[in-house]
């Protein structure tokens, strides 16, 4: 996920604009998938509170971007599929993430051509968590 271009941040993370900003598209992610009917079949596949989901995703994002491992200094190699297996991850689910995640990047007004770049990562990873 690194950029590439002369002048422009070496990494997804940076470009992003470090911890605090991952955090915030993070909390706002999570803030949308509580409020938002639209999201509420991807609500029903976490726990009923989401403060745990609300760090795993942060350290795992800070890594996955290019930034610290905070997540595998915890908990090891994400492996993501495996951990995800005994929840169901259809179709919708898929989609309702990627809504969620593009409206939380659009509100935390992430740079138009980062999210273009994040989305089409996100859409790859979160297509393979699929299960059902």
């Amino acid at each position: 996920m690194s950029e590439e271009k002369a002048g422009s941040p070496a990494t997804a993370f940076d470009w992003v604009g470090g911890e605090v900003a991952v955090r915030q598209l993070v909390d706002r992610f999570y803030d949308l998938m509580d409020l938002e009917a639209a999201y509420a079949d991807l609500r029903a596949v976490h726990p009923p509170t989401l403060d745990g989901s609300r760090d795993k995703l942060h350290w795992f994002l800070c890594g996955w971007l290019g930034g610290p491992d905070h997540y595998i200094e915890r908990f090891g190699h994400p492996r993501l599929r495996a951990r995800h297996m005994p929840y169901k991850i259809g179709i919708r689910e898929r989609d309702q993430w990627m809504n969620c995640m593009r409206q939380a990047m659009l509100e935390c007004e992430l740079d138009p051509a980062l999210r273009e770049r994040l989305d089409a990562a996100f859409m790859n990873t979160a297509d393979w968590m699929r299960n059902v």
